[in-house]
């Protein structure tokens, strides 16, 4: 009796020992946390003033569905604001999948039969499609995400643009990355000249020039001799392209990883590889816990609220609206566990810099194009068809993005990157 007593016992303690060694063992990432970054305190509320009518209804047109985290963004702020504003299922709707082709007038002219008194478009190629719509239907308001030609279109008093500074997020995102590539270096896990970055682009389209340029000048006000490799993938949704595109800049030397595309194949390919990855339009970190740094996101629901707010109260909306971090347009993550020491601290301090004004994205001095500083630029800001260059954007010391219009219009390629290829659809 007492040997199978001492049995039992013996049991029980390898037992204990086996959950012991696969807890501290196994898989790690389990026990990986977020580091919380507190939201931004100069945040101006938007608020909808006045009672919504029953009637009012509201609907969105999306390119992908919430498999896209570019759409899932347009979709959960729409979510968040009909719960914040009490509003029925019946008066909102979200129709995805939609192409940039006639198959967005039909969804918008829908709606608009349906009773929407505000349509709004996700994608740059629902432009012309929604215009169509905005004229058949005076009375409704139509707003497009991305777009450039509302400003330009003074017959359309009901037709709208909107975007966000998000090249603001992509610099402070950068930042976090150059932080981590200056761990690499100071460990001795790379040297200060093989501090090469890469980049995952959908298209070569002035908003994704922007986006990975401001990115790559964030990475840069930390470590100076960073470069960078961009590839195009030619689909704003494409994870086996985006996943084999990472494959190839790794394959290439580049250190760390971000990215304008809308699936989880790059940061999938960077848990993989063990690379460092930024996201963008959302925290990837309950899937790539071991790799991802942090990501940037435009929150659409001040937008919309500010739409709801204009169109119940008779108010003109702004023909170019810009969201910012003032707004609570532009917002940052959660940092991944992985980050370097100290970044919590410096995303903070950048943040209220950009907020305040005190510091510029495209400050002249951060950057040059084929060896000589930028004191002068005409942007095709007008966009009407003919790619002509008009506007002056250099002043004051600084590149002017997203003032003149929403959307970007940021086109250089600056010293320092290196673009693999090109796509423009």
């Amino acid at each position: 009796m007492k040997k199978k007593l001492l049995r039992l016992v013996s049991l029980a303690l390898v037992s204990v020992m086996m959950v012991a060694c696969f807890a501290a063992c196994g898989d790690t990432s389990a026990a990986k946390k977020e580091i919380e970054l507190p939201a931004f305190d100069g945040v101006t509320v938007q608020k909808v003033n006045g009672d919504i009518p029953s009637d009012f209804k509201i609907g969105l047109i999306c390119l992908h569905d919430k498999n896209s985290t570019y759409d899932k963004n347009f979709i959960d702020a729409m979510e968040e604001v009909q719960k914040e504003l009490g509003l029925t299922d019946e008066q909102v709707i979200i129709s995805t999948g939609i192409p940039e082709g006639a198959e967005c007038k039909d969804k918008a002219v829908e709606m608009a039969e349906a009773g929407c008194k505000v349509i709004m478009a996700d994608s740059f190629g629902h432009e012309a499609y929604m215009m169509e719509a905005a004229k058949q239907y005076p009375d409704v308001l139509f707003a497009h995400a991305t777009g450039t030609k509302a400003h330009t279109s003074a017959d359309l008093p009901n037709y709208v643009n909107a975007f966000a500074s998000i090249y603001e997020g992509r610099y402070v995102a950068g930042v976090v990355a150059g932080l981590k590539l200056q761990e690499m270096i100071n460990s001795g896990k790379i040297t200060a000249d093989k501090a090469k970055v890469g980049y995952i682009g959908a298209f070569t389209y002035a908003e994704v020039i922007s986006g990975y340029t401001s990115w790559f000048l964030g990475v840069r006000s930390v470590v100076p001799t960073a470069t960078m490799e961009v590839t195009f993938t030619g689909s704003w949704y494409d994870e086996t392209g985006e996943n084999n595109a990472a494959k190839k800049l790794i394959s290439n030397g580049c250190v760390l990883i971000s990215q304008h595309a809308d699936s989880m194949g790059a940061p999938n390919a960077c848990e993989e590889a063990g690379v460092p990855n930024v996201s963008y339009n959302g925290s990837t970190f309950n899937a790539v816990p071991n790799t991802f740094l942090i990501s940037s996101r435009i929150n659409w629901a001040p937008y919309y609220k500010y739409l709801i707010d204009c169109k119940i109260n008779g108010k003109d909306a702004v023909k170019d609206y810009i969201g910012t971090i003032k707004t609570g347009s532009v917002e940052l993550t959660n940092l991944g566990a992985t980050v370097a020491e100290g970044t919590l601290e410096k995303v903070i301090e950048v943040r209220k810099a950009l907020a305040d004004g005190t510091l510029k994205v495209y400050d002249t001095d951060n950057f040059t194009v084929e060896g000589k500083k930028l004191t002068t630029y005409l942007a095709d800001v007008d966009d009407m068809g003919d790619y002509v260059k008009e506007t002056e954007v250099v002043a004051d010391g600084y590149f002017h993005e997203s003032e003149y219009r929403s959307a970007p219009y940021f086109d250089l390629t600056i010293d320092g990157i290196t673009l693999l290829d090109t796509n423009f659809g």
